[in-house]
């Protein structure tokens, strides 16, 4: 079974995920933010990704076969299915990515989180392994905006390959991968794949077999780390939690428990460097959210209780219900032997890195800009609502339309005070109103990104009948 198969069902998952923001260490939890779909692009180093976003746009499962060329060009088939929503999905996840790290630019907060991210197999020209746009490159080069140097570090079972190809030959991205290699998907990230010209040096892959357990990965994870921000000294680190490295995953071969997989986390996060926390792989759904949620936790600077709360999904957890599972009894195939030779050879190469690496004066691109929303306003309960957006859409609509009525009536009440007004010249005035009402429907925010644009003509046809309902009330025979 092809290792990306598994990434449908995480999918699903995904798109219920919540786009978390977190204060400061030690600070106190910020609510979590909506992810604000990703803008279509219209220039980008992938400069692929505008075709590959166009494509899917229009694909459903019931038209790709009117798109086989497309789709096999960016290799949207096998391993990376059409289905329902698919455009749709990719702009939120990746927008929620981007999202993350304009936050960490604008200092707004220390560790921002998108578990519905991570999704670092896509390339610049095709689909792979479940992953159609590789929102941890976009959202590196926006941290690179203000950022001189950005560490990638990545956990999950699978070797990061879409992200190390893409800042291969840079110096301002190091990209540090702890993967299983050999005959394993993708098949890449062999020790000696160290980056090419001024990136040379800044790949680090760190190869390993079945059974890794708690103690020989951060044998391995803590003094590499370590080399790693001391020779690079980053401005921002991205860190994937691929929760596929996690004992008795369904495609995983490695052993580590939640608490192991955690403490990768707790001690990237000692460094005190902003960090954009992503999700990845897992395929053992139910373990999936253990970790998440525990690692939420820790990146809180909060110790969980094991008991997990009971809730409408308590059943997955059964039948003790607790957050933290027992690894396997499988063999550990990484012999101390080996595992020191990867550390020797993995941090001699850090060492051939004399000074950190500096940027010349260049023009700098500007900020990606999101809608912001009124935060302290909001009722975090009615979030948790599956409808809440779609209400809070209607509600903007419903408030603008009123504000509209007010000032068709103020403009009635001026008339009523200077009558000559309502001779010849007043129709064209209503008319002007009556304009200007229309442009501001059409101005207003809607569902149409989600919903489909047969919503938005829907709502556009009910919001202008209502409107001319109310005028002919207020005016009557004068329209």
């Amino acid at each position: 079974m092809n290792p990306g198969l598994g990434r449908g069902v995480d999918a699903k998952l995904a798109k219920r995920a919540a786009f978390a923001n977190t204060n400061s260490v030690g600070g106190p939890a910020s609510p979590p933010l909506p992810a604000q779909p990703a803008p279509a692009p219209t220039t980008s180093p992938l400069h692929f990704l505008r075709l590959r976003l166009a494509s899917s746009r229009s694909v459903t499962p019931d038209t790709q076969h009117d798109h086989q060329r497309s789709l096999k060009r960016f290799n949207v088939c096998e391993d990376c299915p059409v289905f329902d929503g698919l455009y749709e999905f990719c702009q939120t996840y990746a927008g929620a990515s981007v999202g993350a790290a304009v936050k960490l630019n604008k200092g707004t907060y220390d560790i921002a989180i998108n578990w519905s991210g991570g999704l670092h197999h896509a390339k610049k020209c095709e689909a792979s392994g479940f992953c159609y746009v590789n929102d941890i490159v976009l959202a590196i080069l926006e941290l690179l905006k203000k950022h001189e140097r950005v560490l990638y570090i990545d956990i999950d079972i699978h070797h990061g390959d879409g992200v190390e190809e893409a800042f291969y030959t840079t110096d301002r991205v190091m990209t540090v991968s702890f993967h299983k290699f050999g005959d394993y998907f993708p098949g890449t990230g062999h020790i000696r794949d160290i980056g090419y010209a001024r990136g040379k040096h800044y790949a680090v892959n760190v190869p390993l077999d079945d059974g890794i357990d708690d103690e020989s990965y951060h044998s391995l994870f803590k003094p590499i780390i370590a080399k790693v921000m001391e020779v690079f000294q980053p401005g921002a680190v991205v860190l994937q939690c691929g929760a596929d490295s996690l004992s008795g995953d369904r495609l995983g071969c490695f052993n580590l428990s939640v608490k192991g997989h955690a403490e990768c986390v707790r001690y990237v996060r000692s460094f005190n460097v902003p960090l954009l926390m992503l999700g990845g792989g897992g395929y053992t759904i139910r373990n999936v959210a253990r970790c998440w949620c525990y690692e939420t936790g820790v990146a809180l600077g909060i110790e969980l209780d094991n008991k997990v709360p009971e809730h409408e999904y308590s059943g997955y957890f059964g039948p003790d219900y607790n957050i933290h599972v027992a690894p396997s009894n499988m063999e550990n195939k990484n012999s101390q032997h080996s595992l020191n030779d990867i550390r020797v050879q993995v941090l001699e190469n850090l060492s051939q890195l004399q000074h950190v690496p500096s940027v010349q004066f260049q023009e700098r691109p500007p900020d990606t800009e999101f809608p912001e929303a009124d935060e302290d306003e909001e009722d975090l309960d009615e979030r948790n609502d599956p409808g809440y957006y779609m209400e809070m859409d209607d509600s903007n609509h419903a408030d603008t339309t009123c504000k509209s009525l007010d000032h068709i009536q103020d403009e009635k009440a001026n008339m009523d005070v200077e009558p000559e007004l309502m001779g010849q010249g007043s129709p064209k005035k209503v008319n002007e109103i009556v304009k200007g009402v229309e442009a501001i429907t059409v101005a207003m925010p809607s569902s149409s990104k989600v919903f489909g644009e047969n919503s938005v003509i829907a709502d556009e046809q009910s919001s202008r009948k209502g409107q001319q309902e109310e005028m002919n009330r207020i005016y009557g025979e004068k329209l």
